[in-house]
């Protein structure tokens, strides 16, 4: 409970920050809708010139894009942390932190927030319904909850990774460039992974299971059996990961040495 009201008391001062700011704020709003309409514009320019990739046809691609928005969402939203190197270690700012009597990355999480971030999820929804009704996709009553499952599975198996990559730099503090590069990579987690050579595929299940955040949950939806499989060992990744994520952390906590002069 004491989580739960430290969660809510950051909101609080979050939405007043923000709505001081409400320009600022339809801004980035626009902005990321216009990044997210720029992608989909990708895809339909793609499949002007064929009528299927591997297999996939065009609205079978747009409906994993639109998955893939949902929880990538909720990441950009709580796991801003792409220059946790440059903030918090290099300037020092991780001794304020420490100082708290409450989890050093819960803070972190809080203190990042990105909220306006959340409506990915209005764009997602969107395009999945847009291509799910082209397709005639048909919905039990169970799949709401699977839905969620699968989303907050890949959601967790994006902020595992970052977290991690974020932990590195408790055993070094030297500026890096693999968080914008990694940003990149998880792109490819929005695509169809029969599409690239077999080390690739491997890579983006395994290694940096990014196909777990967009392609494979969403086969479960558009009845692809072979991949059901893949589907269901989302949640089972994204704890994992996350899990595997948190204990590199409270290492790493140990190694911090501060700022120093």
């Amino acid at each position: 409970m004491f989580y739960v009201s430290m969660f809510f008391q950051y909101l609080s001062q979050y939405m007043k920050t923000r709505l001081t700011y409400r320009v600022d704020l339809f801004v980035e709003i626009f902005s990321d809708l216009l990044f997210q309409a720029v992608n989909l514009i990708f895809i339909l320019v793609v499949f002007g010139h064929t009528q299927f990739l591997s297999g996939w046809t065009r609205d079978e691609i747009i409906f994993i894009y639109g998955f893939f928005l949902v929880p990538f969402a909720f990441f950009s939203s709580f796991f801003n942390i792409w220059d946790f190197n440059e903030r918090y270690i290099v300037k020092g700012e991780m001794d304020r932190i420490l100082t708290r009597p409450i989890h050093s990355l819960f803070q972190i999480i809080l203190e990042r927030m990105e909220l306006e971030s959340l409506f990915g999820v209005i764009t997602g929804l969107a395009v999945m319904f847009y291509a799910g009704s082209r397709l005639d996709l048909s919905i039990s009553w169970y799949d709401p909850f699977v839905f969620i499952v699968l989303v907050l599975g890949g959601a967790l198996v994006y902020g595992g990774i970052f977290v991690i990559l974020a932990s590195i730099s408790f055993w070094s503090d030297s500026r890096t460039s693999i968080m914008p590069m990694m940003y990149n990579i998880g792109n490819y987690g929005r695509y169809p992974v029969n599409i690239y050579n077999k080390v690739i595929r491997f890579i983006l299940t395994w290694i940096l299971p990014f196909a777990f955040v967009g392609v494979y949950p969403s086969a479960y939806f558009l009845g692809k059996e072979e991949w059901y499989g893949y589907a269901f060992l989302t949640p089972v990744m994204g704890i994992a990961f996350f899990g595997i994520s948190v204990i590199l952390w409270n290492i790493g906590v140990t190694k911090y040495r501060g700022a120093g002069s």
